[in-house]
């Protein structure tokens, strides 16, 4: 397979069923979101062995479980990829919901209760997964826009994916040498040090 095609000069590309549209088609804009995440997905498993003081088990259920998300997440794409009455060729199922449930419990058991709102931030890869949970939010809100039909489960796993990432984001900092840092609301009486 060529990586270059040229068809996609001209600011248009092809959907699963053959279909042409333009590249800034809300559909288009679904799935690419959806593959950004991918990526920055990969870039977080990427640094995990950067000073981390976890079990093997422990990475190891982070690291299956991300190489599962990765791999739904083309299953994503496929399902906003094909138009509506076009045949999916790798659906999004309810088994794929039920193990984000089952490796959010898992992953969730792990760290302390959530008291108040923590601010995106610490490991590196910590800081990673909670960019990544923000671009599923927003493929989700892209999703959301289609005016197509598209599968319901390609919603709950969009919702579910971006709970996953915000749960592994404290795994790991539960793990590091970082504390998660809180939400301190701000007022004149109390403004932050500079």
């Amino acid at each position: 397979m060529r990586i270059y095609t040229r068809s996609g000069d001209s600011g248009e590309t092809s959907l699963v069923s053959g279909e042409r549209v333009q590249k800034n088609h809300l559909r288009v804009e679904a799935y690419g979101t959806v593959d950004e995440a991918n990526a920055v997905i990969g870039y977080a498993v990427s640094t995990v062995d950067q000073g981390l003081t976890w079990s093997l088990s422990d990475r190891k259920v982070l690291l299956t479980s991300m190489d599962d998300v990765q791999t739904m997440l083309f299953h994503v794409g496929s399902e906003l990829s094909t138009p509506t009455g076009k045949t999916v060729p790798w659906p999004v199922t309810q088994q794929a919901v039920d193990r984000l449930e089952k490796i959010i419990d898992r992953l969730d058991r792990e760290v302390p209760p959530l008291k108040q709102f923590i601010l995106p931030s610490g490991h590196p890869t910590a800081a990673a997964f909670h960019h990544a949970r923000t671009i599923v939010r927003r493929a989700e809100r892209l999703t959301v826009g289609l005016k197509e039909e598209v599968n319901p489960l390609v919603l709950v796993y969009l919702n579910r994916l971006s709970d996953l990432l915000f749960v592994a984001a404290r795994f790991v900092n539960t793990f590091s040498a970082y504390d998660e840092k809180t939400f301190q609301y701000i007022t004149d009486d109390n403004e932050a040090e500079e």
